[in-house]
């Protein structure tokens, strides 16, 4: 297993202190601070932790309440606030320095039978006819902040192939949507519950900055603050993180400082797997080191 890989699972897997008292581990993959997909998977795999396996996740409700910080561990509180006939509720808080840093609802059910339907998945080139993203020229990437040049240069856990890539250093302005395929870069284990917080952390890549693609914005850019303010995110049906999975975005309004978007991921059979929001704070400021202090996540 390669190391960003092996990583990210170690990362996703949590010390249990107690009964409904957990610890993770951060990791520093480029972002200012903790990035929001690492706060989510562990939220996510606490809340599992105190189930039995028959009732699996299907929808996750969270709140961004401070950036967290990106050296020191975080301590995940799962409460038990439900276990009825055929679903369970859990709320989790992540603390850092003793305050709370992220909120987590999650709701899981036992699997059960009933009338189906799904949107149909967009028609797309398949993730073979696409290359992958580029990588920034040298003498570029020396001109961008040491923090930025960690997060361009790093091979990540997961390989993103985007249908109509952009260019993020000198982003044009263009209609608020996007589709990328991505996959775990290695084959992991079967456990559905692993395979969860793997997509769970995935989920919170390319939403925000889907909802600046009309103003011609970019992340990357010194007078941009951006960061995640609540994070949604519904299981469909099973699926694997480690096969190629279609992310499809939209971002339908941005206003008051603030972007929405929404994502809908298919398998390579078309089955809509998951479904995902995100609302996300965006200023484009005219003081660079002022927006230095938000963190940008994509």
């Amino acid at each position: 297993m390669t190391s960003t890989v092996s990583e990210l699972i170690e990362l996703l897997s949590l010390e249990r202190l107690e009964d409904n008292l957990f610890r993770g581990q951060s990791r520093d993959i480029g972002t200012k601070y903790v990035f929001g997909g690492q706060v989510l998977g562990q939220a996510l795999s606490a809340a599992q932790a105190t189930l039995e396996a028959s009732r699996a996740a299907h929808s996750l409700h969270a709140y961004f309440l401070k950036a967290g910080d990106i050296r020191a561990p975080i301590v995940y509180q799962v409460d038990r606030t439900r276990d009825g006939g055929s679903f369970s509720v859990r709320r989790v808080t992540a603390i850092q320095h003793g305050q709370p840093i992220f909120f987590l609802a999650a709701s899981f059910q036992e699997a059960q039978d009933g009338g189906e339907h799904q949107l149909t998945m967009p028609e797309v080139p398949g993730p073979e006819d696409l290359e992958p993203a580029a990588a920034v020229p040298d003498k570029v990437m020396a001109t961008l902040p040491d923090k930025i040049q960690r997060w361009l240069s790093r091979q990540g856990p997961f390989e993103f192939r985007h249908v109509y890539p952009r260019d993020e250093l000198k982003p044009p302005k263009r209609p608020p949507y996007q589709q990328v395929w991505f996959r775990l870069g290695e084959r992991v284990g079967d456990a559905p519950e692993l395979h969860r917080t793997l997509l769970a952390y995935a989920s919170d890549f390319h939403l925000l900055g889907t909802t600046t693609f009309p103003h011609g914005i970019s992340y990357y850019q010194p007078n941009v603050q951006m960061a995640s303010l609540d994070h949604a995110l519904w299981f469909h049906r099973p699926f694997r993180a480690d096969e190629w999975l279609l992310y499809s975005i939209d971002s339908p309004s941005a206003q008051g400082a603030r972007g929405l978007a929404r994502g809908q991921i298919f398998d390579r059979e078309g089955r809509l797997v998951a479904s995902t929001a995100q609302e996300g704070l965006i200023r484009v400021v005219a003081d660079a080191q002022a927006a230095a202090q938000v963190p940008a996540r994509g």
